[in-house]
């Protein structure tokens, strides 16, 4: 009998390995992107719907991530955990895929065309993902995109722009992750089990932080860079942080 816990690790490790195989040049090409974005005193807003919104939360503030990245978390766009009641699947299902959204969420941000976005989405051809894409686009931000070319090119976009994220992004991080996500069958069940998209976009967006800050030591601008506070250096953590909220602020104040 298998083990079905060795089965999914293999499974997450073989699609990490193959995203570190021959997602290189685009991950380099994204932080890039950021990393001029940064220096120049903008901001790389990071986005997602669903379980996409996890990697865009995790872009910062996270420990060992670069103040410059901004989360746009709309709750009506995660807090559907519950299912059943107020902000339940059903909800969450039904104004994720409403044309017209995303425009009223980037409305409430002031955006520059210095700025960039940086989207993670498995399917990237729901309406929200898209309203979020072609608004970025029509405001002259550079679009990066964290998504499944085998998946999406593999369904219709669901957005009267015709197109998928991966057709829209000026970059475009391909999970490999195949049409449907879960990764391991079982004897005599007709469904698979063990989602591993978002543990790839999570790993990816990582990826592309970290390349962020290099680019950026390589250029001689000093990166606001967050410290975990739980260790026996909370003091110094506390005021590295401190550092960086100021810096993300200062930011925010030139808008």
């Amino acid at each position: 009998m298998s083990n079905i816990s060795t089965d999914y690790f293999a499974t997450v490790m073989e699609r990490l390995q193959k995203v570190a195989d021959t997602q290189g040049a685009a991950i380099e090409a994204a932080a890039e992107i950021c990393a001029e974005a940064i220096i120049n005193d903008k901001l790389v807003f990071t986005f997602g719907t669903g379980h996409g919104s996890f990697a865009a939360m995790e872009m910062f503030p996270r420990t060992g991530t670069v103040t410059g990245f901004r989360p746009i978390v709309e709750s009506s766009m995660i807090s559907f955990h519950r299912v059943l009641g107020d902000g339940g699947a059903r909800q969450y299902r039904f104004i994720h895929g409403r044309e017209g959204y995303g425009d009223a969420i980037l409305s409430s941000h002031q955006l520059d065309s210095g700025d960039a976005m940086l989207i993670f989405s498995h399917s990237g051809l729901n309406a929200v993902t898209l309203d979020i894409a072609v608004g970025a686009k029509e405001r002259g931000m550079k679009l990066i995109g964290v998504t499944s070319v085998p998946h999406s090119s593999s369904t219709p976009s669901r957005h009267s722009c015709g197109k998928r994220l991966y057709e829209l992004a000026d970059v475009v991080i391909d999970t490999g992750v195949p049409k449907g996500d879960a990764g391991i069958s079982i004897e005599g069940l007709k469904y698979r089990v063990g989602a591993t998209s978002t543990s790839i976009a999570i790993a990816v967006g990582q990826a592309i932080n970290a390349a962020t800050v290099e680019i950026m030591v390589k250029r001689g601008h000093e990166p606001f860079v967050m410290v975990s506070p739980n260790t026996a250096e909370k003091a110094e953590a506390d005021i590295q942080n401190d550092r960086n909220y100021a810096e993300l602020w200062r930011r925010l104040k030139m808008r």
